[in-house]
């Protein structure tokens, strides 16, 4: 019986690394600015403590050097795994999620013992997960064991200053937060389901003119350059791209960024809208001025080839994506792929 469960469980909630790829990245970007946030807070609350204290004492001190620490180790994992291959996207992007996360929580210890902040140290413990559940994509099973792991240690705490009564309330509270993980963890299931339906109607042709088609009719944006900028994102491979490198590839490396940035807007708009009439959802994804299409929300040739796909092979014939200048060093590096 009991496999029959944790076979059950797995056929729920285990969802496999490459479909959660386009996931890690939004838990990267995610990461990226929770760290920021968090390393600035350990340096305000460095210089606040020591504004009102002519000595800083000490407790406080390693209370916000930690902050400073982790979140900064966060911050350059993130940073240096924009790149890393969608096989191991999800491990790689995630992890910083989970330094970040046990920082939190492990925060709310601190506060509840050392600090001796027993209600402030419970409610940084609760508002960790809320966060955590309600921004990034993670096991939530993994999650059970971080949150089991430090509220074991919150236990006594809890029961000596908040009594039965507090105790019950706080494993309530545990329960709630795994419950909801679960239930989000579901819904990423069904999404990737419907993600992998629409692949099957929306399509890239990249050897050749880079064509985007749905439903074997091909998408017509009311900006040409709006095509460019999909194709350019395509060529990408689900990595984001900020607006300054898009502003340099549709308009010259020298381009302004201040008088092009409500050219790239335009485009981004009419991208969105043109999507949204067709009713395709999550291929072209915008976050924190970050923006990328999610490869496995689309058929691609140029995809198919990266994988080793023999047909893809075969049907590359030297040109990728030939209208756009910027595609010749990618058609370059696929036949030198194919003479390896």
């Amino acid at each position: 019986m009991f496999k029959k469960l944790i076979s059950r469980c797995l056929s729920l909630y285990s969802i496999s690394p490459l479909d959660l790829a386009d996931a890690a990245e939004t838990n990267r970007i995610h990461t990226l600015f929770m760290s920021t946030i968090l390393f600035v807070f350990g340096i305000f609350g460095l210089v606040v403590h020591n504004a009102i204290h002519e000595v800083e004492p000490f407790p406080y001190r390693i209370y916000f050097a930690l902050f400073m620490a982790v979140s900064l180790l966060a911050f350059v994992i993130a940073y240096k795994t924009k790149n890393v291959a969608r096989e191991k996207a999800y491990i790689w992007k995630t992890f910083p999620f989970y330094l970040d996360f046990c920082l939190g929580i492990g925060a709310g210890v601190y506060n509840f013992y050392i600090l001796g902040q027993p209600f402030n140290g419970f409610i940084t413990y609760c508002i960790t997960g809320v966060i955590a559940v309600c921004a990034f994509s993670f096991s939530p099973f993994l999650f059970l064991f971080c949150l089991l792991a430090w509220f074991a240690v919150l236990v006594p705490g809890i029961y000596k200053n908040f009594s039965l009564t507090g105790l019950i309330d706080s494993i309530l509270a545990v329960i709630t937060m795994f419950s909801l993980s679960l239930y989000k963890r579901r819904a990423e299931n069904k999404f990737i389901l419907m993600l992998k339906k629409q692949k099957k109607n929306l399509e890239a042709k990249t050897f050749g003119n880079f064509t985007l088609l749905y439903e074997n009719k091909v998408i017509k944006f009311s900006r040409t350059k709006s095509t460019e900028l999909v194709a350019y994102l395509i060529y990408k491979n689900g990595s984001s791209v900020r607006t300054k490198e898009l502003i340099s590839v549709l308009w010259g490396d020298y381009a302004d960024s201040a008088r092009y940035g409500a050219s790239l807007r335009n485009l981004i708009v009419d991208i969105k809208h043109s999507l949204a009439e067709l009713e395709i959802q999550q291929f072209f994804i915008t976050e924190y001025n970050n923006f990328r299409i999610n490869p496995e929300a689309i058929k691609c040739d140029y995809y198919d080839f990266l994988a080793g796909d023999s047909n893809a092979v075969k049907n590359f014939a030297g040109e990728f994506m030939s209208q756009y200048t910027w595609a010749e060093e990618a058609a370059g590096f696929l036949e030198r792929k194919i003479l390896n």
